[in-house]
Formats: C-alpha cells, structure tokens, sequence
C-alpha cells in the first residue's frame, strides 16, 4: 500500500529526468559510438539461439491447437491464416520481447546497479565520462535496434515452423496452408509487429537501464533492482501492446 499518494509522481517525474539526461547524452557520440557495437552483440546476437527456441515452440504449438480446435466443415486453410496472424501480430514480439526482458534486461540491470554500489559510475565522472552516454544511451540503440531484428526472425521461425508441424503432423497440406497464409495479408502487418518490437526495445532499455543507475548500496539493493526491472518491464510491454492494438489494429484489414 503506497502511504504517500505523492510518491507515484515523483518516480514519475525521476523516470522524466532520466530521459531528459538520455537525450542530452546523445550528443556526445564518441562516448557511446564504440560501446553501441558491443551492447548489439550482447543483447542481438547473443540472444539469438533463445529466440529462435522459443519461436520454434510456439509455431509449432499454434499449428497444433489451431488445427484441433476447428470443428468440421472448415477449410484447412484456416490453420495458416490464424497461425501467421497470432505469431505476426502478437505472439512473436510479445513473447520475444517478455523473454529478452528476462535474459537481457536482468542483465543490464545488475551490471549497471554493480557499478554504482562499487562506485564504478562515480569514477567514470571523475574521468571526465559521461555515464549516461556510456552506459545508458549504447544499451537503448542497441536494443532499438537488436529487438525488432530478434522480432522478425522470430516471426519467420515461428511460421516456418507452424507450417512444418501442420504439414507432417496433421491432415493440413502445404498448399492449404500457403493459401491461408496468403490470404488477407497485408505488408503493414509486418510493419506493426516491428513497431511493437521497437516500443518493447526502448521499455527494456529504458527501465532495466534506470533502475540499475538508481540502484541502492549493496548486493541487497542490487537484487531489488533488478527484480523491480523484470516487473516493471514486462508490466510496460503489456500496457505498450494493448496501446498498439488499440491504436493501430484497424489499420490491420486487408
């Protein structure tokens, strides 16, 4: 129960202050330029093989319950149609996005809230160094960036391999199946699943980075953070995805 009914705008108006000291951070590019390259391998390619497991599985299971919850009389077809617009539209940057909060945004977290209880960060000023540009501003166009790339191979994996499992595991056919995945298609669909993969990259980034910058002294308050961060994360991704939804899902009709 929060005491103080003010409490909520000021970590409000924190996180505001934040984003102002990000973009200020920006124009100092030789700071973050070199660190950027290193913080797309950490949080794009290193998470690749995660990815494209969980995108795997989840082709897969949609094929199988979509083809087993239809009742007589429906064309097979069907499969491929629901199959790409559950993987497109949600399934893929949504649990792409959940599942990088776990692995990528714990660790952006606990290694920026380590430098500040062990006085890393302090340091970096004394030298001169902007943390926010080392630190913060790498890590956000790396994800920018990395997300909505780990998105569309997860979308490509996941029909792939819905496809693969309707095909040699049921009575759909390939030709069924690339009828329905055809069928009512339209390239912004893509589009709005990059979308969604973008807003995901910047809510990890953002608040993974700013609750390890805030973090409080000790092994304790490092633990807190990062918990905090997975919560808080995953919690602005749903909320971001029902926005998109209710924003721009009109514009998906073919």
């Amino acid at each position: 129960m929060i005491r103080d009914p003010l409490i909520i705008f000021r970590r409000v108006g924190a996180r505001g202050y934040f984003a102002r000291d990000i973009g200020r951070a920006f124009r100092d590019p030789q700071t973050y330029g070199p660190e950027t390259f290193r913080q797309m391998r950490n949080i794009g390619v290193d998470s690749l093989p995660l990815t494209v497991i969980v995108a795997a599985f989840i082709g897969a299971v949609t094929a199988f319950q979509t083809r087993y919850q239809l009742f007589g009389g429906v064309q097979l077809s069907v499969v491929g149609l629901i199959s790409r617009q559950s993987i497109i539209l949600e399934l893929g940057p949504l649990l792409t996005g959940l599942v990088l909060t776990g692995r990528v945004g714990a660790r952006i977290t606990a290694e920026i809230g380590t430098m500040r209880v062990t006085e890393q960060i302090d340091a970096l000023e004394t030298l001169a160094y902007d943390p926010i540009a080392y630190l913060v501003v790498p890590r956000l166009i790396a994800a920018l960036i990395m997300v909505p790339a780990l998105t569309i191979i997860a979308d490509a994996v996941g029909v792939g391999t819905a496809m693969l499992t309707a095909v040699t595991a049921t009575d759909v056919t390939a030709a069924a199946f690339s009828e329905g995945l055809r069928l009512s298609f339209t390239p912004f669909q893509i589009v709005y699943s990059v979308i969604k993969a973008v807003l995901f990259g910047g809510a990890i980034a953002f608040f993974c980075t700013y609750e390890g910058y805030t973090a409080d002294v000790g092994a304790e308050g490092v633990g807190r953070s990062t918990a905090q961060a997975v919560v808080v994360t995953s919690v602005a991704i749903l909320v971001l995805d029902a926005l998109t939804a209710l924003l721009l899902a009109p514009y998906l009709q073919a």
